[in-house]
């Protein structure tokens, strides 16, 4: 049998030399290894656990939840945020609201481009809606991702290097493969019925697509927020607001 891995998360109640050493002589002698650990936020550590037998990592988090220096917070399976969170040393911080949310700030771009990488990988259709202000980074850390998932970007509207509203794509673009970038508000208050057609088009397509002002999108099309498999927030500072009145009203007008 092979090496199984697991995710172990712990807050540190009481922080004293050699605490680290500890966790792993238990890991050691239950002969657990650790291949990855880093600090996070909040005196908590993760680890990267590897071992072929599954009653070993139970028994290891009996052991430490009886201890009075740490809390276990977390013992299982890793998913990609795990792996991500161990790799950058910080948290994915996620609501379980009408729509999982993900919420990054400017200075976590590395995080969010390996995190848009690893959705990006994935088969079949799922679309992605990207909430910012203008100017913060949307569309470039969407074709950073795309790259990093090995998957051509094709941009269907877009204001990145100048406004684009595109009517038809060739065959080749028209790739299921490919990952499908639109400009909610670029498709909303600018595009002709062409355009619309297109979009339209494309978010019929098992491609994964992403709708970057995902608010404004769906007052034009026919769409719900239940229709998204993720949405994406990203502020340059935690408390920004994320409010368009004033950039549609510039659309609208201009």
């Amino acid at each position: 049998m092979g090496l199984k891995q697991w995710y172990m998360e712990y807050a540190i109640a009481k922080n004293r030399p050699g605490l680290l050493g500890d966790i792993a002589s238990l890991a050691g002698m239950a002969d657990i290894n650790i291949a990855a650990i880093n600090g996070l936020k909040d005196n908590t550590r993760a680890m990267l656990l590897e071992t072929n037998d599954d009653e070993k990592i139970e028994l290891l988090g009996k052991i430490l939840n009886k201890a009075d220096h740490i809390r276990v917070k977390a013992l299982r399976p890793p998913d990609f945020t795990d792996l991500l969170a161990l790799r950058h040393g910080k948290y994915i911080e996620q609501s379980s609201d009408r729509c999982n949310t993900f919420r990054f700030l400017r200075n976590e771009l590395g995080l969010l481009v390996d995190f848009l990488g690893e959705i990006f990988k994935k088969d079949g259709r799922q679309i992605i809606g990207f909430r910012g202000m203008p100017r913060i980074g949307k569309t470039e850390s969407v074709i950073a991702g795309s790259v990093c998932a090995n998957k051509r970007w094709i941009l269907v509207s877009s204001t990145l290097f100048r406004q684009t509203i595109r009517n038809q794509l060739s065959g080749d673009e028209m790739n299921r493969e490919h990952v499908f970038i639109i400009d909610g508000i670029v498709s909303a208050l600018r595009a002709d019925e062409k355009h619309r057609m297109l979009v339209r088009e494309i978010m019929n397509m098992p491609s994964t697509i992403v709708v970057e002002h995902p608010d404004m999108f769906i007052r034009e099309f026919h769409i719900a927020y239940e229709d998204f498999h993720a949405l994406i927030e990203l502020r340059n500072q935690p408390d920004e607001d994320i409010a368009y009145d004033a950039l549609e009203q510039v659309f609208e007008t201009d």
